[in-house]
């Protein structure tokens, strides 16, 4: 039986092309494997300015506690994570394009009012606001949907263009040649983060520099000149 995925997923797929794994070019070592992310850690988007082509997987399954609906911002106080609440049958597993967003708690409101206070004081947060107040004013029924639009506007502010992919099918081992970042890239595993340039960060004379925190991070801190963080 045909594994049915949200409405607005299906909807951006017209415009998009689709491959499946045994389509990944295997001689081709700059393609990589991402999982969706809500506004990704910088070592995320160093790997789609890197990529010659990025595949985005979305035939796992939901995993709590991931990329997938968190990210870390630094506020005055300390490093916080911002977690989108979603719906999950208890004990289901659930593909992560059918997984839907709950509106429990207000969290847009939440995670606004605290993107908003980390971030007001930095160079470039009045410059960018209005590209991602949006996004957190309208009703998203999907998370895959939510962070895609969100992944897209992201990569149009930091002028990327990747070429990007999506699954077909879920595939554990990949084909030889694409680089596996789909549970490389996690909150809880450390990663390779050692060489990752560092950046003015409003709070670091408070905290020392934060590595790896959301992009917005970045963005907010350092404008355009983010792409010679992310970029070749």
């Amino acid at each position: 039986m045909e594994k049915s995925v949200g409405t607005g997923f299906l909807e951006m797929q017209k415009s998009k092309s689709t491959v499946s794994s045994k389509q990944a070019v295997s001689s081709d070592r700059k393609s990589v494997c991402l999982t969706s992310a809500y506004l990704a850690p910088v070592e995320y988007y160093i790997a789609l300015a890197n990529a010659e082509t990025v595949y985005l997987e979305q035939f796992d399954f939901y995993e709590k506690q991931t990329y997938r609906n968190r990210c870390n911002i630094l506020s005055a106080n300390a490093v916080i994570a911002l977690t989108i609440p979603v719906e999950k049958p208890s004990g289901e597993k659930i593909l992560i394009c059918d997984v839907r967003i709950s509106e429990h708690n207000d969290w847009q409101i939440q995670h606004w009012r605290s993107i908003e206070s980390a971030y007001n004081s930095t160079p470039f947060f009045e410059y960018y606001k209005d590209d991602f107040l949006p996004f957190y004013e309208k009703k998203w029924d999907f998370l895959w949907d939510f962070n895609f639009e969100l992944q897209s506007k992201v990569l149009e502010l930091l002028d990327l263009q990747p070429r990007i992919e999506f699954t077909e099918n879920y595939q554990a081992i990949l084909n030889e040649g694409m680089i596996d970042l789909r549970e490389s890239i996690h909150p809880k595993k450390i990663t390779q983060t050692e060489n990752m340039k560092s950046y003015y960060q409003v709070f670091e004379q408070r905290f020392g520099f934060q590595k790896n925190l959301s992009i917005i991070d970045l963005l907010f801190n350092m404008g355009n000149e983010s792409q010679l963080i992310v970029g070749p």
